[in-house]
């Protein structure tokens, strides 16, 4: 459309410029955290007029000022009426940052609408600061002791200078839209974001996004911990008669998946600064009792915890930047597939190895380990956290405690045709040589509950139960049930055990055998038959 000068100096002068207000939020919640003030100019002819065709124009003329007043008194008089309306953020032009009679005028025009000043936020952009950047020292911070807050606009779009950062007392820093329409597809966009936000969150200032108009973009900003938001996805610009029902509308929250393992761990992680976010996190990772570390994607350690770095015999200094083959060449061969996959996105629980030990003339460790693949803000991997737990000393008792079912059954083959030992939890762990004879398979076959298969189908169920039952009352096992042979006949077994119980009480494993009860199994069957006949 075509607007001359002529046409915003009547505007101004009829007083048809008004404020709309878009929803400012608070990203996790959805909740109202305030409203930017835009201009529009009510056009009789032509409706609404957005600002880029008159502000320029204004500027141009002299009438930025007076454009001003008429914006800032109108909102501020809609805005005490409305308390629920939160915070007001206002954009100031570049020319306004020479006028040293600005925090005076804004001042004025709130005291005479009764509006408070700490409810007002006034945005101003980079470019503006390079007109005079002493006038522009002067007016910030005699806007900052009136009680106002304020914003760097369109960050990282002009000649970011971290100076301005320094030497200005900025409250928040607002991303450019640019950036957010772009960082859910280009990672160059989602590195500056995550950039733009470590560098506020660093400085203590509120981080605001500009042009969120996609649920993805909202998620992604709020993993990488952006705190407030503004958008089409909340909400377009409406004119003053519209905010009750903004008011009412109910907030546009997260998705409950965002959140994490627990609310409470998400509130705290999130609203968290990232730099106490990492001093938890090294907390827990140097206090940990497994050795941890992380492997970018070329295998070289980004960190690692000093319990790992004991268990590899080199400190932690000795590790950062090197490369897995180098400090480990001995491992390395045998973990290499494992870290490769999990940079395929495999995760890798419960590896057991042997390692070898770094002190000299010690035996190997025997060592638990796990792979899992770290992601970024697009579900790319980007390395690969291990953990390592040392278990020795567990599988050593494994092994003492295999040796001593072994005695056990060598002692019980001596009295019963058959003895076995069971875990706590009923799971086979050993059993006599003559199981064989007895049931159609070998005792190797016959650990944990693979005995089960040699069952008659219509015994295993009661089997099962009285099995189950035993092992919640810890009372004597005693059950008979019949088994398949080699040449698939079937021969009746009778098992009896009974528990051991540990110092505290507990059951330990349980010590018992089978005997043959075939002949006289059948016995009874055939004179209950000839009874029941």
């Amino acid at each position: 459309m075509t607007i001359d000068i002529a046409d915003v100096r009547r505007a101004i002068d009829s007083d048809t410029m008004i404020p709309h207000f878009q929803p400012l939020v608070h990203l996790r919640t959805g909740k109202l955290y305030g409203f930017e003030v835009l201009a529009r100019w009510q056009h009789p002819e032509l409706g609404a007029i957005l600002p880029p065709n008159f502000i320029e124009l204004a500027e141009e003329h002299g009438l930025i000022g007076e454009l001003s007043r008429q914006i800032f008194q109108k909102a501020f008089l809609i805005a005490k009426d409305l308390p629920g309306l939160g915070r007001l953020a206002v954009n100031i032009s570049p020319l306004q940052l020479t006028d040293l009679r600005l925090p005076t005028d804004i001042a004025g025009w709130a005291s005479a609408c009764g509006f408070p000043l700490d409810r007002l936020k006034v945005e101003v952009t980079e470019t503006g600061l390079l007109r005079d950047l002493g006038k522009a020292r002067v007016i910030l911070h005699d806007l900052k002791e009136l009680g106002c807050r304020l914003a760097l606009d369109d960050f990282g779009t002009g000649y970011s200078s971290l100076a301005h950062l320094q030497s200005l007392p900025f409250d928040q820093l607002k991303i450019d839209r640019s950036f957010v329409a772009s960082m859910t597809s280009k990672r160059e966009s989602r590195k500056i974001v995550a950039a733009i936000l470590g560098l506020g969150h660093s400085l203590g200032m509120e981080t605001l996004a500009e042009g969120v108009e996609t649920e993805s973009q909202a998620d992604m900003l709020v993993w990488l911990g952006c705190e407030l938001g503004q958008g089409w996805y909340y909400g377009r610009a409406v004119p003053a008669e519209q905010l009750p029902g903004v008011l009412d509308a109910p907030p546009r929250a997260m998705p409950v998946s965002i959140a994490g393992p627990g609310d409470d761990w998400a509130v705290s992680s999130l609203e968290a600064l990232p730099t106490q976010r990492l001093a938890q996190l090294q907390a827990i990772y140097d206090g940990a009792p497994v050795g941890l570390c992380f492997l970018d994607r070329n295998l070289r350690y980004v960190s690692i915890n000093d319990r790992l770095a004991e268990l590899n015999g080199a400190s932690v200094a000795a590790h950062i930047g090197r490369r897995v083959e180098e400090v480990i060449p001995d491992l390395f061969p045998k973990v290499k597939p494992y870290l490769l996959r999990a940079l395929d996105g495999e995760a890798i629980p419960g590896v057991e190895m042997n390692k070898p030990n770094t002190r000299r003339g010690e035996p190997d460790l025997h060592v638990l380990l796990s792979y899992q693949p770290a992601y970024d803000e697009a579900q790319e991997v980007i390395g690969v956290s291990v953990a390592l737990v040392d278990i020795t000393e567990r599988k050593r008792a494994e092994d003492a405690l295999r040796m001593c079912c072994v005695g056990v059954v060598q002692r019980l083959e001596e009295m019963v045709q058959a003895p076995w030992v069971l875990s706590s939890d009923g799971q086979l762990l050993e059993i006599g040589a003559r199981w064989g004879q007895m049931a159609g398979m070998s005792k190797d076959q016959a650990h944990s509950l693979e005995w089960t298969e040699s069952v008659h189908p219509d015994d295993l169920a009661p089997t099962m139960n009285a099995l189950r039952q035993a092992l919640q009352s810890g009372k004597a096992i005693d059950i008979e049930h019949r088994v398949r042979l080699h040449d698939g006949s079937w021969r009746w077994v009778r098992a009896r055990g009974a528990p051991s119980f540990g110092p505290e009480g507990e059951i330990v494993n349980w010590h018992g055998g089978c005997e043959d009860i075939d002949a006289r199994k059948r016995r009874e069957l055939s004179l209950r038959s000839k009874r029941a006949s």
